[in-house]
C-alpha cells in the first residue's frame, strides 16, 4: 500500500481539538476535507504529519499554537467607541464583525466586551495561542504525484 507524500491529492475525516476537550472543527458527518499536501492550503503542520500515512490509517497529533495560527497578540486588541459603530449594529460578545480598512482591505473581529461606552475587539484569528490536537483518517490517496 502507498503512503502519502508531498504533492499527493488526499481526504481525510478529521476532529480539531482543543486541550480542555472542545472541538473546534470536525468533518465528522460530512464529506471529507480534500486537499494537495504541500500546496499550502491549510496549516503546513498538519499537512506535514499526512505525508507518510497509509489509507485508512488513523492518527492524532498536536501542533503547537505557533505552528498554527501563531500566538494571541494584545496589539491586535482594541477598544473602539460605541459612537463608531453604525446605528443598526448592536454588539455583543462573541458577535464576529467585518471591518474595512481605508485602504479596502477588510477582516474579522470579534467582540471580546461590551463596556458602556467601548467595544473591546480582537482581530486575533480565534485559535491564535492555542495547541490544536487533531485525530486524523486518511481515507483516500485520490491522486498521486508521480515519480521522477
Amino acid at each position: 500500500m502507498s503512503k502519502a507524500r508531498i504533492g499527493d491529492r488526499v481526504r481525510v475525516h478529521y476532529r480539531g481539538t482543543l486541550e480542555d476537550g472542545s472541538v473546534f472543527d470536525s468533518t465528522e458527518g460530512g464529506q471529507p476535507l480534500e486537499f494537495v499536501i504541500g500546496s499550502g492550503e491549510i496549516i503546513g503542520a498538519f499537512e506535514d504529519n499526512i505525508v507518510g500515512m497509509e489509507e485508512g490509517e488513523r492518527k492524532t497529533f498536536t501542533i503547537k499554537a505557533e505552528d498554527a495560527y501563531g500566538p494571541h497578540r494584545e496589539e491586535l486588541v482594541l477598544e473602539v467607541g460605541k459612537e463608531e459603530f453604525p446605528p443598526d449594529i448592536k454588539p455583543h460578545e462573541g458577535q464576529q464583525l467585518q471591518l474595512t480598512q481605508p485602504d479596502g482591505h477588510s477582516f474579522i473581529v470579534t467582540v471580546k466586551e461590551v463596556r458602556e461606552n467601548s467595544v473591546v475587539l480582537d482581530a486575533n484569528h480565534p485559535l491564535a495561542g492555542k495547541d490544536l490536537i487533531f485525530e486524523v483518517e486518511l481515507v483516500e490517496i485520490v491522486q498521486e504525484e508521480p515519480q521522477g
